[in-house]
């Protein structure tokens, strides 16, 4: 179990668990947290995150890039060219290839504009990006952007930042059957059950944010998420008893003590 590692674009992760940067009260409660988690890639909102300006706290020295893999993700954008944008400009900032693509629908779902998510992903793959794609749980959709070539699948569980949980599994169990590239549940994940459950169902991994940045305690919830990672992935490869509405005794009738 040592060796269960994931691969995603020629790159090697022992844990499956991916977390934000975003969303807690301050840079060390990020670093903190993130550390408990032992996550060893997480997400930068390029739009929000201060990865420049040295007169300001800077992620970096909280968050070292030479430990974790940074994730450059376009949260906040609502159109292709907008999410095409950021990414390129990422990547003159920081070198940064390897990305996460969401391009959002309007309030109040923010679900993902496929449309647009897909207009995006032709551009950036076009562009030479290794793009791990925020998409709807939907197994025609999630197919079609890993033909295209993006690297990795992420269905959201629930909309972002609603703590709902994998409402759909039907189709993340869907999603993760026909695909032959990484599958990450991401938005939605509200309490380490809910992290759990995406691991029995097969994902590769979960990448989660405010359900750590949001708990009351952060530092001890990325603790949680990441033993609920741990033993999802492992009940997963246990294979799970199968399911019957009928009594099945754990100890055998025959030859009970008193019965002839």
């Amino acid at each position: 179990m040592d060796a269960d590692e994931w691969v995603v674009a020629g790159r090697r992760f022992r844990s499956r668990l991916v977390v934000g940067t975003g969303r807690y009260k301050d840079l060390e409660t990020t670093a903190r947290s993130i550390e408990a988690s032992g996550a060893e890639m997480v997400t930068v909102a390029v739009r929000r995150v201060n990865l420049s300006d040295r007169a300001q706290p800077m992620l970096q020295d909280y968050v070292p890039p030479d430990r974790y893999t940074y994730l450059p993700n376009t949260a906040g954008c609502h159109t292709a060219a907008e999410a095409v944008r950021t990414l390129r400009l990422a990547r003159e900032a920081g070198g940064w290839n390897l990305v996460k693509l969401e391009v959002l629908g309007p309030p109040p779902f923010l679900y993902p504009d496929m449309r647009a998510t897909l207009e995006a992903a032709e551009a950036l793959i076009r562009d030479g990006f290794e793009v791990m794609v925020y998409c709807a749980d939907d197994p025609v959709a999630a197919k079609r952007l890993e033909e295209m070539g993006c690297v990795a699948i992420m269905p959201l569980g629930a909309p972002i930042g609603s703590g709902m949980g994998v409402v759909n599994p039907y189709m993340i169990r869907a999603i993760k059957a026909q695909a032959k590239v990484p599958v990450l549940v991401d938005a939605g994940i509200g309490t380490a059950s809910d992290a759990a459950l995406a691991m029995e169902l097969g994902c590769d991994a979960v990448l989660l944010n405010s359900a750590i940045a949001h708990a009351a305690d952060p530092v001890r919830m990325a603790v949680a998420m990441k033993h609920a990672v741990i033993a999802g992935r492992a009940a997963h490869l246990a294979g799970r008893m199968g399911r019957d509405y009928r009594a099945d005794a754990s100890s055998p009738m025959q030859g009970m003590i008193g019965r002839g």
